[in-house]
């Protein structure tokens, strides 16, 4: 191959398509918009999900009730049978959760769970607590604490 012999791509070297510049572009005139009506005209058209004055389906669908998911609450879960591998006497608070790769992230808070036994005597900081959760730690002398 020579520098003389070198050339593009095919379809690299492909012209804009300039519309309404005159018969001879072949796109001229009324510009691919054909004759009148409502899109012909500048600033035609209709929005989104119009359906030319029918009932649009997004009112024709029934709605129905309430869906808390957007504003609930995320918190993490956690059991007491993971709550055993601290000391005797630590105050167990998210911070120490993450350290110790008991949870990974926690967005709007911890919730203690009453699954597995404890064994340990702990003090529990956490933003809520199941029933069965606060009965066992306090059985064993710790406490909670919600935070």
């Amino acid at each position: 191959m020579k520098l003389d012999e070198l050339k593009p791509a095919v379809g690299a070297k492909e012209k804009p398509y300039r519309k309404g510049r005159g018969h001879a572009s072949g796109n001229g005139k009324t510009a691919g918009r054909g004759h009148k009506g409502q899109n012909a005209r500048s600033g035609g058209g209709v929005r989104v999900g119009f359906e030319g004055g029918q009932m649009p389906l997004y009112r024709r669908l029934p709605k129905r009730g309430f869906n808390n998911k957007r504003f609930a609450k995320q918190y993490t879960e956690i059991n007491l049978k993971q709550l055993d591998v601290f000391d005797n006497g630590t105050i167990v608070t998210e911070e120490l959760l993450k350290e110790k790769k008991i949870v990974r992230k926690i967005v709007d808070g911890v919730v203690v769970l009453g699954r597995g036994d404890l064994t340990k005597k702990l003090t529990v900081q956490a933003a809520r607590f199941s029933g069965t959760a606060k009965e066992k730690i306090e059985a064993v002398g710790g406490k909670v604490e919600v935070v």
